[in-house]
């Protein structure tokens, strides 16, 4: 890439989304399955490229039906031996968005670093690790549900064994272990369904403060995008609000390994550059 808008990227839901369950047999301790922080950390690496590039539709349906359509392009490299995944966005369009452009630096086992360039004022700015909950660009996904948490940030409870996509899950809790991050997330809890076959995130319920049902996440179409590794990605992810009506979907129309990227794409530089 070059001064010209980046070829693509996915988003994995990047979600924020990637998290881990763990089972462990009652009455068989010599059957014991890992726990629930090691099923976590290989959520957390099953969606891990070494690079890739993506091109990614984001539709947004609101209460009354209205739809509105924004295409992005967007690459991912992994950095520090695969501990951060570094990702920038770019939209393409429609024309009150293009230009726009999203840098995020996704911690293993810290607060992300996250940037937002807007054309129209020639700036950029700093979404800190207490603003995560707001909303990714008017959708319904978060800044936080884009990226992976820190894993140290919430305790992890397995409740049930549950079918989610025609796949057998594992269906954990993910509860904030203090105040500080409950507000920055802007969850109470967060219920995902782990495929066992592949660990991926295959749907999720996010709670608000108060403890009622705020969004639903299902994630569809997973692809085996590096048999070598085992690394999957979701090539759909919809996101619905339960409490206002509203719904955004993540359409990848088309993602690549890329594990050259240039390492310059990934700078605060790049991402001001027209």
């Amino acid at each position: 890439m070059s001064h010209r808008p980046l070829k693509n990227t996915f988003i994995s839901l990047g979600f924020a989304f990637a998290v881990g369950a763990a089972l462990l047999l009652p009455g068989a301790a010599a059957q014991a399955g890992p726990s629930p922080r090691d099923i976590m950390d290989k959520a957390a690496q099953a969606r891990k490229l070494d690079g890739s590039e993506a091109v990614v539709k984001m539709i947004m349906t609101d209460d009354k039906g209205a739809v509105r359509e924004r295409k992005i392009t967007m690459a991912t490299k992994l950095f520090d031996g695969g501990k951060t995944e570094k990702r920038i966005l770019r939209f393409l369009s429609p024309a009150d968005v293009k230009g726009t452009g999203v840098l995020v630096f996704d911690y293993d086992a810290q607060s992300d670093d996250v940037w937002i360039f807007l054309p129209a004022m020639r700036k950029t700015r700093r979404i800190v690790s207490s603003q995560r909950s707001q909303s990714f660009l008017g959708s319904e996904f978060s800044f936080g549900d884009l990226n992976v948490p820190s894993l140290d940030e919430f305790t992890y409870n397995l409740v049930k064994e549950e079918n989610a996509g025609g796949e057998a899950c594992f269906v954990i809790d993910a509860t904030p272990k203090d105040k500080a991050v409950a507000d920055a997330e802007g969850y109470s809890k967060k219920t995902y369904w782990i495929s066992k076959a592949t660990y991926s995130v295959r749907k999720g319920l996010f709670y608000d403060p108060a403890g009622k049902l705020l969004k639903e996440l299902n994630a569809n179409d997973i692809k085996l995008l590096d048999p070598a590794n085992k690394r999957y990605r979701a090539m759909k992810m919809e996101m619905v609000n339960k409490q206002n009506g509203r719904k955004s979907v993540f359409e990848s129309e088309k993602v690549t390994l890329a594990k050259d990227t240039s390492d310059e794409f990934f700078t605060t530089r790049y991402l001001e550059r027209p």
